[in-house]
């Protein structure tokens, strides 16, 4: 078992120690969720969470806030910016909190860092510990800014959600090695809330194994891209509660075409139920896409304590 199969594992009693330990969200117009690769896919997440609970938000990358944030929001005033970023030290992500608070938004830092540049550059800290043998890779730290966001929009997370998300990852892990044999294209397929926790698995198996991985959309993958499946090709299914019925017919398809499917949530050649209310969903299926991220790359024999052109810190020069 190597340092970050080590760590996947490890993660749960730092959500459990994270768990209610935040109260809800600034009251804004609007809240901008903004952040820089798996950040940025949990700001997808948790900005679709936040417009299903009633309160009004969109996601940005960090240096599209930064850069042209007009293209996504014309008034600051009554802004609420979420900035996350496990380091606090995001180039980007750092310099559009900066921005934001001097043109008038609150802004809410997440992080693992308290002690960062965006932790001295925000009005709100919100953080957690992570593992301290976490590497390059986001894993737990993804887990808990996901899991720090929702609390912050409001939800309630119960403390056996860590339990039920560990139970998921180990039943997904015992199908993996079938799932990736001979496989050399990979799709993740999410809707609502779940898009950006597909983009986020795509790009954990993508940056761990260094196979070009796509994300999308389930009902928008028909149109186009599914010409690439043969049965070289793997796909998850991160089944939503309001449109399984449809994502059940893709996944059909799919595999008419010979792709092999991974269910997670409803019908697939390996099928699995998700215990726990369907709009927590997202959180409880992360470590199950990491570990499936960490299964590809050992198959290729590739280390991810050290993936190639990655740093744990993204700065720009």
């Amino acid at each position: 078992m190597n340092t970050t199969e080590k760590v996947i594992f490890e993660q749960f009693p730092y959500w459990e120690k994270a768990i209610r330990s935040i109260s809800a969200s600034h009251e804004a117009e609007l809240t901008v969720f903004v952040g820089c690769g798996t950040s940025y896919n949990l700001a997808l997440s948790l900005a679709a969470l936040s417009n299903a609970a009633g309160k009004p938000a969109i996601a940005a990358p960090g240096g599209e806030w930064l850069n042209r944030p007009q293209i996504f929001w014309p008034r600051w005033q009554k802004t609420h910016v979420v900035a996350l970023s496990r380091s606090g030290e995001t180039t980007e992500t750092v310099a559009a909190a900066k921005a934001s608070r001097a043109a008038g938004a609150f802004v809410t830092a997440i992080t693992v860092e308290p002690e960062s540049a965006l932790a001295r550059n925000c009005d709100r800290l919100v953080d957690a510990p992570t593992h301290s043998e976490e590497g390059i890779v986001m894993t737990v730290s993804a887990s808990l800014m996901l899991l720090l966001g929702m609390e912050l929009i409001g939800m309630e997370i119960p403390h056996s959600l860590a339990g039920a998300a560990e139970e998921l990852a180990r039943r997904v892990d015992a199908t993996l090695p079938e799932f990736i044999d001979g496989r050399s294209h990979f799709v993740f397929l999410g809707s609502g809330s779940l898009y950006g926790v597909a983009l986020e698995g795509a790009l954990k198996l993508m940056e761990m194994s260094q196979i070009v991985t796509q994300g999308f959309h389930p009902l928008e993958y028909r149109h186009g891209p599914i010409s690439l499946v043969d049965e070289k090709t793997a796909v998850v299914m991160l089944y939503s509660a309001d449109q399984k019925e449809a994502e059940a017919k893709l996944v059909a398809e799919l595999q008419e075409k010979g792709a092999v499917v991974s269910g997670l949530g409803g019908p697939g050649n390996a099928a699995f139920d998700i215990a726990c209310d369907p709009v927590l969903t997202g959180l409880c299926l992360l470590p199950a896409l990491q570990i499936l991220g960490e299964r590809a790359a050992q198959a290729r024999d590739i280390d991810t304590v050290t993936p190639r052109h990655l740093t744990k810190v993204v700065k720009l020069a």
